[in-house]
Formats: structure tokens, C-alpha cells, sequence
């Protein structure tokens, strides 16, 4: 017979034994999947947080906010949030081997709202992250021509006054052509939200392209997936390398390179360089969002995670800043030929992808060949990026109905539902008006509010209501030592105050959005884009209140009696590892595992119930 008190420490470390979750039989993660081997998840991940942001957001975001000094209030966001949070989440999804929802049910279920905010927000980000993939489409297919469309005026779609490339004349009213394609011929953008117009077929053939490519990057599940991404991980590093070491061969290079990094720290007593610093790390290391969750949930137990996480958030870092000497040497290039300051050619986001580059490519020689390099790396960033955040919806759905989904075809199609459906829900941006409800998404549905607001409930559930050192146990438990105390302590003080402070302030300093820094939104489009920021957020409050609410009884009485609630903010059907007096059938543990629902059981241990 066992003795009670023994139950509570785990001999293999000495430190009280956490309430652990019964892990996955071999058959139940065979029927699951997990990745065939440690590179495909890096490669997963990879692909997943080294996107589009790092090409077109993060060094614009260094030149704006005074340059090389920009990296201190970046390093201690990656240091204090970033990684702290990013570790979080690939932990979860390993130790609980579930998706972005169930995994927070078996955590802290009257928090499982934090799950379902991450699949709001990722849900909404599949419908417009992917358009960007069909602009880069249709850019690729017109650069397969000797003379790049957008390099001159003698087209159809050019009007009015217009400049040449490579010129600028401010005392002419003038329209470059490069911005004339992107607006009269990829956008054929109207005056406003309000007249949304017909759709632009060239551009819906491209979203098609775009979603079959997504779909059989993810249909069979970790087993495709972890095969792609192979070409799809590595093949931009080749790209953006030849991008690099062109863009530093070319005259005036060196006046985009020093812009980017002459550090002004003065600038750092502006408290929004901070806030962009902040958002940045949430963007770029897709925190918040359910992804690493769902692609942790897929390692085996015992792969060392916390090494993984640490390359990984080195290997993104590190890409960003390499990224910003191929674009600015190409904009210090742009500013050199026209005799321009190099604030007037640096661009972020769409416009440094669609306008400035592409305008810098036609002065190069040998154009369609450094047009077809750029757009064919802007399509594989995008490209792993989307399938990834679609595989992370459809994990969690799987997860959260095992027995629906896990039958036979059932999951392929449910991927092809997704994927139908987000294409349709897609086409209202590919319409004349589409890029007002494209910039709607982008600045409100997936907006650092939200992810920041996410990821205050997130590291306080963890740290707070499940236990900060009860989670290092289970950390320990799969990867066999503890990580640095400061993780811990981030998790706990740092990274929740930093978050709610950034989360306040970008309340503060909120301003409404404007396209092209012109165009307002009439009333309802801004109450519009406030409804897709609430639609996450407001999943946790309202979650908590559902959960209270199903309880019998007045949280008087719930406090000061013993009460279901309490199985609420911890599991019920917990396991307690036990030493056992035979080898324990659990391939996952050196220890057995086993339910025990009474604490003060005598019932002596069965371990072959622990493996089932």
C-alpha cells in the first residue's frame, strides 16, 4: 500500500509533484500525428514566425525610430515578452499534446476563453493575410516579361500626368507609374469603403492559386506539412541572400545602410518607439495567435523544447536584421539615382512590397530577373505563414472534436471547408473597394491591442492560477532540467506588466485609422474594425461569466465551502505521479501516471492503467 504524503514529491527531482496531465498513449498520438523528426518542427516554426514582418515592417521600423538605438527597446521586448511568451506556448502545446483551445481546458478550464480569443484572431487572420499572397502572385506572373509593366506609362491603366521612374520633379503634380499599376491596375481602388465596386477576377484567380497551395501544404496534416516545409523554410534565405548581396554592390547602398542603423537615442524618451517595439515582437514571433501551441502539440515528450525556442527567437531576430541591409541597401540605391532624401523612398508594409521595391527593381539592370527573386521570397514568406496559422485553426478544431473529426477523410475535409470558406470571405478585399477592408483587418482584427491582451491572461494563468513552478515541474519533467529562474519571473511580474502597460498606452495613443494617411472611414467602417478587435478579446471575459454562471450556488457560498468551482481553475481528472515497484508501461515517463480523483485514496497504484 501506498502512502499518501509520499504521493506529493516526485523523487526524481525533490520538487512537489504538479497536478499532471495523463499523457497521449502511443496509439492516441500515432492517430494524432506528430512530426517525423526534430528538424520539421524547427522548420515548421520557422516558416510560421519568419514572414512578411520581417521584410517589410521591422526595418522601416528602425529607421523611423532612430535607427541602431531601436534595438534597445527591441532586445528588452524579445527578452522581457517574447521569448518568455514564446516558450510558453510551444511548452503548452508539447506537455498537453493539444491544440490552441483544449489545451487551456485542461490547464485552467475557467480560462479556456484565452484559447478561443487566439483561434478568433488567427480565424480573422486567415482571411486577409492571404490576399497578400495573391498581389504577390500577380506581381510574379507580370514580371515574366522583358519590359516590367509598372516601369513606364504607355499602358492602358496609366492617366492623367505622370513621371518617369527614375525622376522626380516635386514641382509637378505628378503620378509615379509604379503607383499607378498598384492602384489603377492591382487595386483598381475606388474613392472609398462605401463603394465597394466589382470584383477584380485577375486577383480572385490569384486568392484561388494562393488557397490550393495552402491546402495541399496541410491536407495530410504533420505529414505534408512537415515535408513542405523543407523547400518552403529554406527557400527564402536563398532569395533574400542574392537579394542582399545585390542590393550591397549597388551605388549609394551605403546612404540606405547607415539611415538604418545611425543610432539617435534621443529618440528613445518617445514613448511610441517603445509601443512599436512591442508590437513588433508580438507580431513578428506570432505569439498569441494558438500557432505554437498547435505545432508544439505535435513534438514528442521529451524533445527539448527550450533549446528550440531559443535558436528559433535568435534565428527570427537575426533575419530581421540582415532583411533590413537588402531593403535599405536597395532604398539607399533608389535615393542615390533620384537625387531624393531617403525619406522619400522609404516605404513599410504593402507599399514597400508593391510600390518602392518594385520601382527600384525597374531601375536595375537586368529588372525581371530581381522582380521575379523579390516576389517569388514575398510569396514563400506568406506562404508558410498562412498554411501554418490554417493548420493551427484546424488542430484546434480536431482537438476539440476528436471523434468527428479524426474519422476517415474527415479532416481533409474540413481543411477544403476552411479553406472554401476563407476564400470566399475573402473576396470582399479583392473588390474596387477591397483595400479599405483589407486595412480594416490589418489595423483592428489581429492589432497589437489584441494580441497584448492576450497575452496578459495567458502569462497570469500560467504563472498565477496554474503555477509558475508547477509548470517549470512539467517543463522539467520533459526536457529533464529547469530552465533559468528569469523565464519563470518573467511569466510571473515582467512580461504581464509589460504587456498591460503597452496594452494601456496603445489605448491611449490610439488614433483612428486613415488610408494613405487621406482617406477617413465613415462611422460604421471604424465601428466595423472595433468589432473585429472586440471579437477576441472579448471571448475571456465572457467565457469566465459562462463558467460562473453554470455553477450552482452564490460565490459566497462558493467560498467558504468546498464547490465545483474550484474545478474550474484547476483540472478535475489530474494524475499524480507515483513510484512504482514495477517498470512503468508509459513510454512518456520514467514515473508512472495515473488518475487519482481522491487524495486521501489508499487505493494502491495500477500502472497498467497509467500508459492507456
Amino acid at each position: 500500500p501506498y502512502d499518501p504524503h509520499v504521493l506529493e514529491m516526485d523523487p526524481s527531482n525533490d520538487h512537489s509533484r504538479p497536478l499532471d496531465i495523463v499523457p497521449q498513449s502511443d496509439e492516441k498520438m500515432k492517430e494524432r500525428g506528430q512530426w517525423g523528426n526534430k528538424v520539421e518542427f524547427v522548420l515548421s516554426v520557422a516558416g510560421e514566425i519568419i514572414g512578411l514582418g520581417n521584410v517589410w515592417r521591422f526595418p522601416y521600423l528602425c529607421y523611423k525610430n532612430g535607427g541602431g538605438a531601436f534595438f534597445i527597446p527591441y532586445l528588452i521586448f524579445l527578452f522581457t515578452c517574447g521569448i518568455p511568451v514564446f516558450f510558453l506556448e510551444t511548452a503548452l502545446g508539447q506537455y498537453t499534446s493539444e491544440g490552441g483551445v483544449t489545451c487551456w481546458r485542461k490547464i485552467t478550464p475557467l480560462f479556456e476563453g484565452v484559447g478561443y480569443a487566439t483561434q478568433v484572431i488567427v480565424a480573422l487572420l486567415n482571411f486577409y493575410y492571404i490576399i497578400v499572397l495573391a498581389w504577390a502572385i500577380f506581381y510574379l506572373s507580370y514580371s515574366f516579361t522583358w519590359d516590367l509593366p509598372w516601369a513606364s506609362c504607355n499602358n492602358t491603366w496609366n492617366t492623367g500626368q505622370r513621371s518617369t521612374i527614375g525622376s522626380v520633379d516635386p514641382r509637378l503634380n505628378a503620378t509615379s507609374p509604379v503607383i499607378e499599376f498598384w492602384e489603377r491596375r492591382v487595386l483598381r481602388i475606388s474613392s472609398g469603403i462605401d463603394n465597394i465596386g466589382s470584383l477584380n477576377w485577375d486577383l480572385v484567380l490569384c486568392l484561388a492559386i494562393a488557397w490550393i497551395l495552402v491546402y495541399f501544404c496541410i491536407w495530410k496534416g504533420v505529414k505534408s506539412t512537415g515535408k513542405v516545409v523543407y523547400f518552403t523554410a529554406t527557400f527564402p534565405y536563398i532569395m533574400l541572400c542574392i537579394l542582399l548581396i545585390r542590393g550591397v554592390t549597388l551605388p549609394g547602398a551605403f546612404i540606405g545602410i547607415k539611415f538604418y542603423l545611425y543610432p539617435d537615442l534621443g529618440r528613445l524618451s518617445d514613448p511610441q518607439v517603445w509601443m512599436d517595439a512591442g508590437t513588433q515582437i508580438f507580431f513578428s514571433y506570432a505569439i498569441c495567435l494558438g500557432c505554437l501551441t498547435a505545432l508544439g502539440s505535435y513534438n514528442k515528450y521529451n524533445n527539448n523544447c527550450y533549446r528550440d525556442c531559443l535558436s528559433l527567437c535568435f534565428l527570427n531576430s537575426g533575419t530581421s536584421f540582415v532583411a533590413g541591409f537588402a531593403i535599405f541597401s536597395i532604398l539607399g540605391f533608389m535615393s542615390y539615382e533620384q537625387n531624393v532624401p531617403i525619406s522619400e523612398v522609404a516605404e513599410s508594409g504593402p507599399g514597400l512590397a508593391f510600390i518602392a521595391y518594385p520601382r527600384a527593381v525597374s531601375m536595375m539592370p537586368f529588372s525581371p530577373l530581381w522582380a521575379c527573386f523579390f516576389f517569388i521570397m514575398i510569396v514563400f514568406l506568406g506562404l508558410d505563414s498562412q498554411f501554418v496559422c490554417v493548420e493551427s485553426l484546424v488542430t484546434a478544431m480536431v482537438d476539440m472534436y476528436p471523434k468527428t473529426f479524426r474519422r476517415k477523410n474527415r479532416r481533409e475535409l474540413f481543411i477544403l471547408a476552411v479553406a472554401i470558406f476563407s476564400f470566399l470571405m475573402g473576396l470582399i478585399m479583392l473588390t474596387e473597394g477591397g483595400m479599405y477592408v483589407f486595412q480594416l483587418f490589418d489595423y483592428y482584427a489581429a492589432s497589437g491591442m489584441c494580441l497584448l491582451f492576450v497575452a496578459v491572461f495567458e502569462t497570469v494563468c500560467i504563472a498565477w492560477i496554474y503555477g509558475a513552478d508547477r509548470f517549470y515541474d512539467n517543463i522539467e519533467d520533459m526536457i529533464g532540467y529547469r530552465p533559468g529562474p528569469i523565464i519563470k519571473y518573467c511569466w510571473m511580474f515582467f512580461t504581464p506588466a509589460t504587456c498591460l502597460g503597452t496594452f494601456a498606452f496603445s489605448l491611449i495613443k490610439y488614433t483612428p485609422l486613415k488610408y494613405n494617411n487621406e482617406y477617413v472611414y465613415p462611422w460604421w467602417g471604424y465601428g466595423l474594425g472595433w468589432l473585429l478587435a472586440l471579437s477576441s478579446m472579448l471571448c475571456v471575459p465572457l467565457w469566465v461569466v459562462i463558467k460562473m454562471c453554470s455553477v450552482e450556488g452564490t460565490l459566497k457560498e462558493v467560498s467558504h465551502t468546498h464547490h465545483p468551482l474550484f474545478s474550474l481553475l484547476t483540472p478535475t481528472d489530474f494524475s499524480l505521479c507515483l513510484p512504482c515497484e514495477v517498470p512503468c508501461p508509459s513510454p512518456r515517463h520514467g514515473i508512472c501516471l495515473g488518475p487519482v480523483p481522491n487524495l486521501s485514496s489508499t487505493i494502491p497504484h495500477n500502472c497498467t492503467t497509467a500508459a492507456k
